[in-house]
């Protein structure tokens, strides 16, 4: 199995559009691949690893509860991730990746990590979680 590939870009500029919208977020190399951080947190890491059948990529971020086991339930693409809370979901570019999806799951990712005051900027909606 290889350490990690380097991520398609079409995949890292979708990303990257799914977060730029975080008040504070920031995106950094990761050991492998790429990450985007809050306050030091980590709320999304993405990479590409050859398991023997090609190349996966796939983004790794937080999330809890009845979300968590909402997804995992629904099966690929969301397999549970290497941590506690961690999802990780697998993304494609042959257009059957909902983007916006990944985009409202990186946010809730990014709720449960940054301070209050921060989530009150994303949308007079969250001021309240």
């Amino acid at each position: 199995m290889s350490a990690g590939l380097a991520v398609p870009r079409p995949i890292l500029r979708r990303l990257r559009t799914a977060c730029a919208h975080l008040p504070e977020a920031y995106e950094e190399p990761a050991y492998a691949g790429t990450r985007w951080r809050i306050r030091g947190n980590t709320l999304a890491h993405v990479r590409t690893t050859d398991q023997g059948e090609g190349p996966i990529t796939y983004v790794t971020f937080h999330c809890v509860g009845e979300e968590r086991e909402a997804l995992l339930s629904a099966g690929d693409p969301f397999h549970p991730g290497w941590g506690d809370g961690l999802i990780a979901m697998v993304l494609r570019d042959d257009g059957s990746t909902d983007w916006q999806e990944v985009k409202e799951l990186l946010t809730e990712s990014y709720c449960l990590l940054a301070p209050k005051k921060l989530i009150a900027l994303l949308d007079p909606m969250r001021a309240g979680t």
